[in-house]
């Protein structure tokens, strides 16, 4: 028990005396069981340096041995964790609290002020009875900002629990092995500003480096910017559940104005909200973006598109293979050469003259038009009745015709002379080729 014989008697009532602690999750750990050693007036506190009740404990397996920094009339000033002294609500550090709140609370630093300040903070949260609710200006302050809920640490940060560096290790010079209670690892480099915090300025909200790289990241956090056409009142809400009905979407998105209609697209998990009044939409695309979560997952709210550039891009990008597409203008590729000019008649396909080209009657096929009406092609049918006129005169037709007969020879000079001019060139590969298969000949 640390009391001074040369303190007072009148100050010696005041010393704190408490029966738990004032810890933020991270700092309690995720042992139900947790074990606790308890010292009264063990310590000063680095605040008030008043004496109070001190409390140590291990937060967890291989973690380091914790303990109460500040007591708990400090603590309650600020609302601040007794070991961390980050705030309790958001576990942010107090300058980022009191800058997103714009709490201005300036505590007296002097010895003998700040003890008078602190004796009627204690007086008045005896009066008040209700020691849950933080005293000062933070108690009168605290309300939501958004800020703060997009910086607030939604689960605890066990890691900050974690030992110290052994220095005997950085020089190589530790023999404990596993046994060793510290941390086997690389330290910080020393120009970096996180290793160099100060309890006084994280407690007072001055020159904290852990605020000012949360305060950077807040300034870099995404906004929702609207269109500057004025007509958009519509809202595209994405990453909709499967069981997210229209009637959810319209409990949400009500009390921001009047809604003209609600379309809910359940193929794409997606829906489109439209308002009747621009500043309703505006109203609402500022307090749902990346705050509102329906269903358990975090929405995505984005403006819609005008109507007018989605017909204008439906337009200039149809789809392949209609045909509607020649109206887009790309930008020219360089080192590839300029687009070919158009042919004279786009639907002629093989090149042909109007002379070249026969239309077939309606009803009627190639096999059944009379001989001469397709331009220079032969008469199959004439050029084979006079094969068989020759055949015949000779005394042998080709089916009379063998190879083992004496005339084989005039049999194939006749039998080559039934094929056509244009065949006589090339042999028969292919059972189509063969000139009794084209539908020349009728039977």
């Amino acid at each position: 028990m640390a009391m001074s014989k040369t303190t007072n008697t009148y100050n010696r009532q005041n010393w704190e005396d408490s029966e738990f602690p004032i810890l933020c999750q991270t700092c309690l750990g995720d042992n139900p069981y947790v074990r606790m050693i308890k010292e009264r007036y063990g310590k000063e506190c680095k605040i008030c340096t008043r004496p109070f009740t001190i409390f140590r404990w291990c937060p967890g397996a291989r973690m380091r041995f914790k303990k109460t920094e500040i007591c708990q009339t400090c603590s309650k000033l600020k609302n601040v964790c007794q070991t961390c002294l980050l705030d309790l609500e958001y576990g942010l550090p107090t300058q980022v609290r009191d800058a997103a709140l714009k709490i201005q609370d300036k505590i007296p630093e002097s010895d003998v002020n700040k003890e008078f300040y602190i004796q009627n903070i204690e007086s008045q949260l005896k009066a008040g009875g209700d020691n849950t609710v933080a005293a000062g200006t933070v108690g009168k302050s605290l309300a939501a900002s958004d800020m703060l809920t997009k910086l607030a640490r939604t689960a605890p940060y066990y890691k900050r629990n974690l030992p110290h560096i052994c220095s005997f290790w950085v020089k190589g010079e530790c023999k404990r092995g596993e046994e060793c209670p510290y941390r086997h690892d690389k330290p910080v480099e020393p120009d970096d500003p996180l290793s160099e915090q100060n309890i006084r300025d994280r407690y007072y909200g001055r020159n904290d480096p852990v605020a000012d790289k949360l305060m950077k990241r807040a300034a870099s956090i995404p906004t929702l910017d609207p269109p500057e056409d004025k007509t958009i009142t519509t809202l595209y809400v994405g990453n909709l559940g499967e069981h997210i009905t229209e009637v959810d979407i319209r409990d949400n998105f009500y009390h921001y104005g009047e809604i003209r209609s609600v379309s809910l697209v359940p193929r794409q998990q997606c829906a489109f909200v439209q308002y009747t009044k621009r500043a309703a939409a505006e109203l609402a695309a500022e307090k749902t973006f990346n705050k509102l979560v329906l269903g358990g997952k975090k929405l995505t709210i984005k403006w819609a598109h005008s109507q007018a550039k989605s017909t204008a891009y439906a337009q200039n990008s149809t789809p392949r293979g209609t045909g509607g597409g020649s109206n887009r203008i790309f930008d020219p590729v360089p080192g590839l050469p300029g687009q070919l000019p158009m042919p004279p008649n786009p639907t002629d396909y093989f090149n042909l003259q109007a002379s070249e080209m026969a239309v077939l009657p309606p009803g009627m096929k190639i096999h059944q038009l009379p001989p001469g009406l397709i331009p220079g092609a032969p008469n199959y049918a004439s050029m084979y009745q006079q094969q068989q006129q020759s055949g015949a005169q000779s005394g042998m037709t080709p089916s009379t015709a063998g190879p083992g007969t004496s005339g084989a020879g005039s049999s194939s000079s006749s039998g080559h002379g039934m094929v056509p001019p244009a065949m006589q060139q090339h042999q028969l590969h292919y059972p189509s080729q063969d000139p009794a298969r084209l539908g020349a000949l009728k039977k």
